[in-house]
């Protein structure tokens, strides 16, 4: 058996873990074709690389099936539940920073906190008979942020993909989502709350709660985050 890493199969996150991991000595590398989700671990032994979408481990995490995952702060408490219970976290990346973040139309002008996007939630629903939409996939922390700063009368609609165009295309009153520069928001014509963000995310070295261990796996364990120096 082996210790399983679970990091990003491509793109950004893939490249700078893989130099985030050599430059502790640890070599991450893909083998085979682009197609291929295969990779190789040199620089320490007992150590198995696997190629996952950065929004599969998270779960994987959870259910044991990896040791040790790459992903976003983001998804780790969007997806997982009493995540605290369920992953430790290991190191902050220091890459992959981005905010979650609640954003209205420009051309709401008295609209600049929290505080005013509940009292136009109010008057929203008098008005219309049916809550203000918040486009976004992220339910669960968009959801316990509200309910935290106290803002009611709204509902989430789910968006996987083009979020902040729902405003322009009536689907949604207002979006939250992970921005890392804000200019597609303002291309559209969407301005932040004056708040900041709900979540400053970026990529984490997490470890699983749940995953068991033999006792070659335990002292493969200790030697990786011993080499990766976070002891």
């Amino acid at each position: 058996m082996t210790i399983k890493l679970g990091v990003p199969s491509k793109g950004r996150l893939m490249e700078k873990t893989f130099e985030w991991f050599g430059a502790r000595g640890v070599e991450l590398s893909r083998t085979g074709s682009d197609r291929e989700y295969a990779g190789a671990v040199s620089g320490v032994e007992g150590v198995e690389l696997v190629l996952l979408s950065a929004g599969e481990i998270p779960r994987e995490l959870a259910a044991g099936r990896i040791h040790l995952g790459v992903t976003g702060t983001d998804l780790i408490r969007e997806k997982l539940s009493n995540w605290e219970q369920r992953v430790d976290e290991l190191a902050l990346l220091g890459f992959g920073h981005a905010d979650l973040i609640i954003a209205v139309p420009d051309f709401w002008v008295d609209v600049r906190t929290l505080d005013d996007l509940d009292a136009a939630a109010a008057k929203f629903r008098a008005r219309n008979n049916f809550r203000l939409r918040i486009a976004t996939k992220y339910h669960r922390l968009i959801r316990d942020y509200l309910r935290q700063n106290g803002v009611a009368d709204y509902q989430l609609v789910d968006s996987q993909g083009a979020t902040e165009g729902t405003v322009k295309n009536e689907t949604a009153e207002a979006v939250a989502d992970i921005t890392s520069t804000g200019e597609t928001l303002r291309a559209n014509h969407l301005r932040l709350l004056d708040d900041g963000p709900a979540l400053k995310s970026q990529a984490t070295l997490f470890r699983s709660k749940t995953a068991d261990l033999s006792d070659k796996e335990r002292v493969d364990l200790a030697a990786l985050i011993a080499k990766l120096a976070l002891t």
